[in-house]
Parts: structure tokens; sequence; C-alpha cells
């Protein structure tokens, strides 16, 4: 790749090879259909090539960059957190002390049965009526486990419990958060993990110096999404520039 592409990603991505699915079921969306691009799987995965590509819109799961290409549809909007500028809001700042007892450390990508065991119980008990149900060995292997330079896994910890995972891309302008699940006992549930586990990636992206969290897609009319709105401020991706998002509320 030459010098005069690195800083360019919309000249990167000319030079590589995608495909489009078949129509499928939307996942977010109900009754609509979605189409995906995808990055050739023969296509290696460089550090360099993804970081363009993530600037685009794509996200990765498991080996394959992809994004949302529908024709008739444009609702899935690629959103991102400029760390330095973001403040927790009075809510995140109890949860943040809520959570103090909570250890973090980063683990690299290889199957571990104890996350597995804590990803199926996530599965069961949260996503039952989802596409990764019922859960299996092979399709989290597939999906959290690969082994890329920029793939880790950071674990959450009660003592010797442990309370989530949340698998996070290393990139060279920010994290990227790709899933993250936790203990789904009720018992927790003041403990908000999944949210404490974005405002926890915030810190450690102010911490390594890198500008942005990214967050995947959000869906305006989707209610499983609306969680990403609370943190602000928030920037999406809009004809291939990445803007301010005015918050609902001040709408």
């Amino acid at each position: 790749m030459s010098s005069d592409n690195a800083n360019n990603p919309q000249r990167q991505a000319r030079d590589l090879r995608f495909f489009l699915t078949v129509p499928h079921p939307c996942s977010y969306l109900k009754g609509r259909e979605a189409t995906t691009l995808f990055l050739d799987p023969e296509e290696t995965v460089a550090p360099e090539v993804y970081d363009a590509l993530t600037l685009l819109g794509f996200r990765r799961s498991g080996s394959n960059l992809y994004r949302p290409h529908c024709e008739a549809c444009s609702a899935c909007t690629s959103v991102r957190i400029p760390v330095e500028d973001f403040t927790p809001s009075r809510t995140q700042r109890k949860l943040i002390n809520r959570n103090r007892d909570i250890t973090t450390r980063w683990r690299p990508t290889v199957f571990d049965e104890q996350h597995y065991s804590l990803y199926a119980r996530y599965i069961r008990a949260r996503h039952a009526d989802g596409d990764m149900f019922p859960p299996s060995r092979e399709q989290y292997r597939m999906f959290l486990t690969q082994a890329h330079p920029f793939a880790k896994l950071l674990e959450f910890r009660l003592g010797d419990h442990l309370m989530a995972v949340a698998a996070t891309d290393c990139l060279g302008h920010g994290l990227s958060a790709i899933y993250t699940f936790f203990d789904p006992d009720p018992i927790f549930e003041r403990r908000s993990l999944g949210g404490f586990a974005i405002l926890s990636q915030i810190e450690l992206a102010r911490e390594r110096r890198l500008p942005y969290l990214y967050l995947g897609y959000w869906i305006r009319a989707c209610q499983k999404m609306r969680y990403k709105q609370d943190y602000q401020p928030l920037e999406y991706l809009n004809g291939g520039r990445w803007q301010r998002m005015v918050p609902a509320k001040a709408l």
C-alpha cells in the first residue's frame, strides 16, 4: 500500500475487493430486508486496512469486515464517542462509583471455558429471540476468538467472579467496542454492566491517547440501540463525513 494511500481511507478502499450478500431479514427492523457489503475474505485484514474501513463505517464480526448496504434504507448509522470531549452524566458517575470494586484486565482472544460459560448464560437470558441463539462453542470461537493483532478481550471481575467480557479492537485512531456479554443474574442489575463496560472503554481509550470509541451502528427506530444516545457527545457518519449528533432532548 503506497504512502499516498495511508491517510486516505476512500482511496485505500478502492484498492480492495468487496462482495454483496443476497437480501436477508433485517436483524434490527422487523419486516425489512437487508443487504450487507463485506470485504473479500481472501483479503488480509491488516491493521491499516481495518483503520481505513472503520472510518468508512465498517465493523468487524469474527474475521469479516462489513457494513450495511441497503438500497431502500439508510437507518443504520455508524457512531463513535470523541473521548476527550466526553463527560459522564450524573447517572453515569453513580454507575462508575457503584462498580469501583470491579477490576479489569486485558486478555488475548483465545477460547476460555469460563468466558464461554458466561456468554452462553447471557445469550440464553438476554437474546433467546436473536440470531445467536442457541449459543454454541463453535459459534463463540468464530465470533470472538479470532487471532487478530488488534483484537483483545477486556475482562471484568468482582474478586474471583467473572462479571463481564468486552471484545474490543485496538485501532490506530480509537477502540472499537465489538461485543459485550455479562452476568445476567438479577442481583447484578443495578450495576448496569453493559453501560459500565462502555464507560471503562472510554477511559481506556483516553489513557491510550486514542481519540474515539466506536460503538458500531445506531438506529433511531430500534429500541435496543437507544442506549447509545446516552453517551454524549456522539458523532455519526453522514455521507462519508463524521458529524456531531444533536442530542434527542435538544431537538
